[in-house]
């Protein structure tokens, strides 16, 4: 018996075997916040944002720093608590990669990036 690579699932199945792997099935493995962070709404909110931090992360130029090196925005108010808030203004935060991963893990407070988004929003 002959077997082949499927192209469809990636497994390998005998010669005469009909794969029944759908594509559609594939978006069950992305989660909801995958979905929202891929269309072209969020990418261009995401410029948006880092254009009115001038391209700055928000919590360095607080602190006297100006770091324009991998930046991020960073969601205030995680999607998986509130998707409504994907492209909501102040949720959303420019942030440097390392002041994001703090952010995720609540070393830096929640309150703390609202005011700094209120300043920006201010400007």
């Amino acid at each position: 018996m002959r077997y082949f690579s499927c192209s469809k699932c990636g497994s390998i199945h005998a010669q005469n075997y009909s794969c029944q792997f759908n594509k559609k099935d594939y978006s069950r493995w992305k989660t909801d916040k995958d979905k929202l962070r891929g269309t072209n709404r969020w990418r261009n909110k995401s410029l948006e944002i880092k254009e009115a931090a001038n391209y700055l992360c928000e919590v360095c130029k607080a602190q006297g720093i100006y770091n324009y090196k991998n930046l991020e925005v960073h969601h205030i108010i995680k999607l998986r608590d509130d998707p409504t808030k994907l492209l909501d203004n102040d949720n959303l935060i420019c942030l440097c990669k390392e002041h994001h991963i703090q952010s995720d893990n609540n070393e830096i407070k929640i309150n703390y990036l609202k005011k700094l988004v209120a300043v920006r929003e201010k400007n």
